[in-house]
């Protein structure tokens, strides 16, 4: 796979000035693989104490409320989306939803009773100032997530004309560049498999987005028009909840939405929504997106199980599990559970469940370059790895990164510390960093000595 052929082909799904060699513009980069072509973030970085002074750490900015959403980067703005609980109670009872819920529900979830406010943040890039801030909702979530997850976990998407912000049960919104709401579309109320909550990101391909609602109930696929937010069109799915963010492809003249879940892998048609091809093979709880070459597409999961299935999708049409002209081969074991698989230079790199070890396959036909490496003192992870610069960052809930060489040989390079927890995956652009903690928003850069 040619980087040109790839660049041209992710910047046809912008078509935009966000889709530069400077930006981070939706989940998974520009090339919606966890790859930035360009970008050469540092190695080191290191946040300092009373009386020492941090080091590659340009600003660091308090982002209100909670989100395990990842930012983008387009232009002079870094945008995040956040769930700011306001303190403030809502009319009347606790939603329906929240009552009677067992035991270990009300252990292992956040259950909300007080208003929320959903804020979309505009951060100036060279200084952490914020520039603005736009609540596009106020209410009282519906249902609790886990305790580890947040009611703001979809990441937003820019494309130089626009903000596109969604916030799952919450709806989908369109910003001007000034924060001012153009359009919102409200899809219902997700029921989440054990209200774990929700985390699916939209994404953009031109002048459409694709929305994936898989939940517990009518599940569905929808494509829309960016500009106005009207249905292009809707595809029922017979899917139970997953949290995988769809991916478009171009083959042989033809658009094709992928979407990763456990029932079915599937393809649609992004001109009218038609089915082209399914496939099985994964495993329950699909949380990782899928990525792709300009030839196959790479879906994994790792929940009561291991499953990677590398599928050719060109030319591809009805149920093609087990057919090796169009699934060359699957990798059973080491997958992930919420960090979603890295494509770059032809090789996958994905982490074990949720754990601090680093496989890499070539992707070509899932040879291994190394298997289940330990990337060192590194809690639970759920950011996905992304690759820059010839390296690899892994961030840990802990506020460790793992920075790994990029190539067949495993080596680390450094292990990096922040007083924070990182949960969502970073963005690189330019020779910048982004890392979206529980608490801050970090912009890392080669400066030497930042400010505290």
């Amino acid at each position: 796979m040619m980087k040109s052929q790839v660049v041209v082909l992710f910047a046809a799904m912008l078509s935009s000035p966000c889709a530069g060699a400077a930006d981070w513009p939706q989940w998974r980069g520009p090339l919606a693989s966890g790859a930035s072509p360009d970008a050469d973030p540092p190695v080191v970085w290191h946040e300092g104490s009373e009386g020492v002074l941090s080091t590659n750490i340009r600003w660091k900015a308090e982002i209100p409320g909670s989100g395990a959403s990842s930012p983008v980067v387009c232009g002079g703005r870094v945008y995040v989306t956040s769930a700011v609980d306001t303190g403030r109670a809502g009319d009347g009872e606790a939603p329906a939803e929240q009552q009677g819920l067992a035991g270990w529900q009300r252990r292992m979830l956040r259950n909300p009773s007080t208003l929320h406010a959903f804020a979309v943040f505009a951060v100036d890039r060279e200084t952490g100032v914020i520039v603005w801030r736009t609540d596009v909702r106020e209410e009282v979530p519906h249902e609790g997530t886990h305790t580890d997850g947040t009611w703001a976990s979809a990441s937003p998407i820019c494309d130089g004309d626009r903000v596109y912000a969604f916030f799952g049960s919450r709806g989908l919104y369109a910003l001007d560049l000034a924060g001012a709401v153009l359009w919102s579309r409200d899809f219902g109320r997700m029921k989440v498999r054990n209200r774990f909550g929700e985390g699916a990101s939209p994404c953009l391909y031109g002048d459409t987005l694709i929305v994936n609602w898989d939940h517990e109930g009518g599940s569905f696929v929808e494509a829309v028009k960016a500009a106005t937010g009207a249905t292009v069109w809707r595809r029922e799915r017979d899917e139970f909840t997953a949290w995988s963010t769809p991916v478009v492809v171009e083959s042989g003249g033809r658009t094709q939405v992928l979407v990763s879940a456990t029932q079915r892998i599937r393809s649609y048609d992004l001109a009218d929504g038609s089915p082209l091809w399914e496939c099985g093979g994964l495993t329950t709880n699909v949380v990782p997106s899928p990525v792709c070459s300009d030839e196959m597409a790479f879906f994994a999961s790792g929940f009561r199980g291991s499953s990677l299935v590398a599928v050719r999708f060109r030319g591809a049409a009805g149920d093609i599990t087990g057919d090796s002209a169009f699934v060359p081969w699957t990798f059973r074991r080491n997958t992930p559970y919420v960090p979603s698989p890295l494509l770059s230079g032809g090789r996958l790199y994905f982490l074990r469940v949720n754990d601090a070890k680093l496989t890499c396959l070539e992707a070509a036909d899932g040879s291994v370059c190394y298997e289940a490496e330990d990337l060192g003192d590194i809690g639970r992870i759920y950011a996905s790895p992304v690759a820059a610069g010839g390296r690899i960052y892994v961030a840990g809930r802990d506020g460790a990164t793992a920075v790994v060489k990029e190539g067949a040989r495993f080596r680390i390079l450094a292990v990096n510390r922040l007083g924070d927890s990182f949960s969502a995956s970073p963005a690189a652009a330019g020779r910048e960093l982004y890392m979206r903690g529980a608490r801050r928003l970090y912009c890392l850069s080669e400066t030497g000595h930042g400010a505290e």
